[in-house]
């Protein structure tokens, strides 16, 4: 595999892959080739999957105000790789989504990053992806992954889902609003400025 049209399509072909490609449905992700900051999150939700566009929803008006950049910089620079932990929805479970698959991004992420010489900082939101690239055992909270950011700096920077659910978690944290989301606009607009 050496395009990323190459891996798309072995993704579409891979067994596990197939009722999706039989939906005709696509896997989820963005990877332009002068990408500078990766986004792993956890898998595309219903909606987003529907309008084959990832953060396309509340999570991702969030997401891109934490960021401090608007939808045509999100989209459109170039700037930005998406690479959830799957890149299909996996369904509803009883308090939300269910988890992304746990050997997906396994087999695809690597492939996608090795096409991705300019990456200098990959966002991890929510514990899947946390405990994944940070590679984390055990029981260890993301509300301590997240308020202890720096120490994963300058190659990560772990974030809380942006999704309206963690409202209550974001008014029980305010430090996260204080200091974590500053910094991070900060970095963001550093690296896509430079």
């Amino acid at each position: 595999m050496h395009t990323l049209d190459d891996i798309t399509k072995a993704i579409m072909a891979d067994p596990e892959n197939k009722e999706f490609t039989k939906q005709g449905i696509k896997p989820l992700f963005a990877a332009p080739k002068n990408a500078r900051i990766n986004i792993v999150g956890q898998a595309p939700g219903l909606k987003t999957q529907e309008a084959g566009l990832y953060w396309k929803d509340k999570s991702g008006d969030r997401l891109r105000e934490w960021l401090d950049v608007d939808e045509d910089t999100f989209y459109n620079s170039g700037y930005f790789a998406v690479l959830p932990m799957d890149f299909y929805f996996p369904g509803h479970g009883k308090s939300g989504d269910l988890p992304p698959r746990k050997d997906f991004a396994d087999k695809w992420h690597q492939p996608i990053l090795e096409l991705l010489p300019d990456i200098e900082l990959t966002i991890l939101i929510g514990q899947y992806a946390q405990k994944y690239y940070l590679h984390q055992t055990g029981n260890i909270k993301l509300t301590e992954t997240v308020q202890h950011y720096q120490d994963y700096l300058p190659d990560f920077f772990p974030l809380v889902h942006p999704s309206p659910r963690n409202q209550i978690w974001i008014a029980k944290n305010p430090w996260f609003a204080e200091q974590v989301v500053p910094d991070l606009q900060a970095l963001v607009q550093k690296i896509i400025h430079q």
